[in-house]
C-alpha cells in the first residue's frame, strides 16, 4: 500500500508540488504573506512569488488580480512581461553561440552593424553586454524622437535605425558602467544574424525547451495572443489603468515567464542542464573598467550583497509590470517575484521573503548613521553655497536652495542639509556628506560616509529669467540624431516645447541657458550671442544635438 501511495504521488506533479510547498512553518509563510498583504484582494493587481532551496520549491502564491476586467486571479502559473529580467538569457544565447564558435565576445559590433558610425573607439560584443558601450539609450531616445511613447507601436526596426544617428557616444567604450537597453537589442539581432534563428526561436531550442521551461518565450509581437497572461495596471486617482508595454522588439525585454520557470532556471546555475561552469561564471564576473573601476554588473546579472549575503539577480520594470529574481548561491536559495501593479516593489518583497527564510544567516538591518549635531552657520556662508551645481561628465544636476533657515536639496522638497562646519553638511537620512569648495572655488564635492570614489558637481551661473532672455530662445529646432523637430514658444512668462501634436512642456529655468523639461535637461548653445541650438540629456543619453532651424520667410 506504501509503494501504491508513492506511485500514485510521483504520477501526479501538481500534488507533489503542493506538498513540497507546504513543507515550511506555517509561521514562514505567514511572514512571506504579510509582506504582499496590500495586493491580495480582489480589487487590485497583484504579484506573484515563488522560492526555492536546492532547487525544490519551499513555497508559491498568487495575490492579487491578474486581470481586473475579467476578474481573473493571479496564480503561481499566471504569465507576466518579465521586463530587463530578460537580459541574463540574451547573454546566455550569446555565450552558447560564443561555445559554439561562432562568434567572440570580443568582436567589433560594426562587423555585424556596419551602418554603426565609427566613433574612433572599438564597440565589441562584451561592452554591450557589460553596459559599457557608451551608445544611448534607445527608449530615452525613441521618447525623445516621438514625444509621446506609449500610444507608438515600437519594433526592432526603430530602435535599428534610430541608434545609427547617433553622432556621439555617452562615454568611450570600457570607460563607465551606464545602463543601456540599447546593447541588448543589438544582442539579440546578432543572436540572428550568427545563428539564422531568431532570439526567439534560439532561445527556445537552447535554453527554454532543454530546461522544460513551457510557459516562457520571447515575445515577438504584442498583439499575439497568450493563454494565461496577465494584464499590467499604473494608477490613477480611485483607481487603475491599463498599462501594457507596446513594443516588439525584445532581446533587452519581452521575457514572459511565470515565476515557477524562473526558479528552474536558477536550479540551473548548479544542475548544469544548459551551459557549463565557465559560462556561468562569466556572466557572473565583475567588470574593470578603463580607469581601473569595477562595475558588478556581469553580462545580464548585477552580483550584490544582500544583508551581508551574495546575491546574483536581476529586476525589470516595463509599463505596469515589475519583476525580480535572484539566488543566494551560499544558501542554496533562489526567489522570484512577478508583479502586474507599477507600484509594487518586487525587489523588496523578494528580498522580504528571503529574509524570511534564512532568517539569523542575513547580517541585522544596517541603522542610518546618527545625525551630528549641527552647527552655527551665518545666512551670508548659506546664501554664498546655495545654488545649482553640474557633475560635467554625467551631466547630473544638483539643486541646493535655501529653505527654512537653512540649506537643503531641490527647489521645493528634498532632504536639509545638516552643517558639521562651515563647509561641510550631512545630507539629512542619507550616508553621504557634501563638501563645498571654499569662497573662490566653486564646487561641491558628495562624498559617501561610507567609503567610495566622491562625485564633484560644478557651481553654474544663475538663470536668466527676464522675458526678453526666453523670448529670444523661442523657435524651431532640428536634430538630425532623432529625425524630429520640436517647436519652442513663450507666452505668459512660461518658455514651453512641443513635437508635432504633444502638448506643450513647460521649460523650468535650471542655470544659465539651461532649463529642465519634463525630466531632461535641456541646454542652449550660442556663437556670440546669437542662439544655434540646444542639446537635450537625461540618466541616459547625453547632449542628443539640436540645431535651430532657421526663421520661416
Amino acid at each position: 500500500m506504501r509503494r501504491l501511495l508513492i506511485a500514485l504521488l510521483v504520477g501526479l506533479p501538481g500534488l507533489a508540488s503542493t506538498a513540497r510547498a507546504q513543507a515550511p512553518a506555517d509561521t514562514t509563510t505567514r511572514i512571506v504573506d504579510r509582506l504582499f498583504r496590500a495586493y491580495a484582494d480582489t480589487h487590485s493587481p497583484g504579484c506573484a512569488l515563488a522560492i526555492s532551496r536546492n532547487g525544490e520549491l519551499l513555497y508559491e502564491r498568487g495575490y492579487g488580480m491578474a486581470n481586473l476586467e475579467t476578474g481573473t486571479p493571479i496564480t503561481p502559473g499566471s504569465i507576466f512581461h518579465m521586463a530587463s529580467v530578460s537580459k541574463q538569457f540574451t547573454a546566455m544565447a550569446i555565450l552558447l553561440l560564443e561555445r559554439d564558435g561562432k562568434l567572440s565576445l570580443d568582436d567589433d559590433i560594426r562587423k555585424y552593424f556596419p551602418e554603426i558610425p565609427d566613433y574612433g573607439h572599438t564597440i565589441t560584443i562584451r561592452h554591450l553586454l557589460h553596459h559599457t558601450s557608451g551608445l544611448r539609450d534607445q527608449w530615452n531616445l525613441l521618447a525623445l524622437a516621438r514625444g509621446r511613447f506609449e500610444e507608438n507601436r515600437i519594433t526592432t526596426a526603430d530602435v535599428l535605425d534610430i541608434i545609427p544617428r547617433q553622432k556621439a557616444l555617452n562615454f568611450a567604450p570600457g570607460a563607465e558602467y551606464l545602463y543601456s537597453n540599447t546593447g541588448y537589442t543589438l544582442a539579440a539581432v546578432i543572436v540572428q544574424k550568427v545563428s539564422g534563428q531568431s532570439l526567439r526561436d534560439f532561445a527556445h531550442d537552447r535554453i527554454f525547451a532543454p530546461l522544460g521551461m513551457n510557459r516562457t518565450h520571447f515575445h515577438d509581437d504584442y498583439t499575439m495572443l497568450v493563454p494565461g497572461r496577465t494584464s499590467a495596471y499604473a494608477p490613477i486617482p480611485g483607481g487603475w489603468r491599463v498599462s501594457i508595454p507596446n513594443f516588439d522588439t525584445y532581446g533587452a525585454t519581452s521575457l514572459y515567464s511565470t515565476v515557477g520557470d524562473l526558479l528552474t532556471w536558477q536550479a540551473n546555475f548548479d544542475r548544469l542542464v544548459v551551459g557549463n561552469r565557465t559560462l556561468f561564471a562569466e556572466m557572473e564576473a565583475p567588470t574593470r573598467l578603463t580607469s581601473g573601476e569595477v562595475s558588478s554588473y556581469g553580462l545580464g546579472l548585477s552580483v550584490a550583497r544582500f544583508r551581508g549575503v551574495r546575491e546574483v539577480g536581476h529586476s525589470g520594470a516595463d509599463a505596469g509590470y515589475r519583476s525580480f529574481t535572484a539566488r543566494y548561491p551560499d544558501h542554496g536559495l533562489a526567489v522570484a517575484v512577478a508583479c502586474n501593479a507599477a507600484p509594487s516593489n518586487p525587489t523588496a518583497l523578494g528580498r522580504g521573503a528571503v529574509a524570511a527564510y534564512l532568517g539569523d544567516a542575513l547580517q541585522p538591518v544596517s541603522a542610518p548613521p546618527p545625525e551630528p549635531r549641527p552647527v552655527a552657520v551665518s545666512s551670508e556662508s548659506l546664501r554664498r553655497l546655495a545654488g545649482v551645481y553640474l557633475q560635467p561628465a554625467t551631466l547630473q544636476g544638483m539643486v541646493v536652495g535655501l529653505r527654512n533657515g537653512g540649506l537643503a536639496l531641490g527647489f521645493e522638497s528634498g532632504p536639509a542639509l545638516i552643517p558639521v562646519t562651515e563647509n561641510r553638511f550631512r545630507v539629512s537620512g542619507q550616508p553621504v556628506e557634501l563638501v563645498f569648495g571654499d569662497g573662490t572655488s566653486p564646487w561641491v564635492e558628495q562624498r559617501p560616509l561610507g567609503g567610495g570614489n566622491p562625485t564633484r558637481f560644478e557651481r553654474q551661473l544663475p538663470a536668466d529669467t527676464a522675458a526678453a532672455a526666453l523670448a529670444a530662445l523661442a523657435g524651431e529646432y532640428f536634430s538630425e540624431e532623432l529625425n524630429a523637430t520640436y517647436v519652442a514658444t513663450y507666452a505668459n512668462g512660461t518658455l514651453a516645447f512641443r513635437i508635432g501634436t504633444s502638448n506643450p512642456m513647460p521649460a523650468r529655468p535650471m542655470f544659465r541657458d539651461a532649463f529642465v523639461v519634463g525630466g531632461d535637461l535641456y541646454q542652449f548653445t550660442r556663437s556670440g550671442n546669437r542662439i544655434t541650438g540646444y542639446s537635450v540629456s537625461n540618466g541616459r543619453v547625453r547632449r542628443v544635438a539640436f540645431t535651430r532651424v532657421p526663421p520661416r520667410r
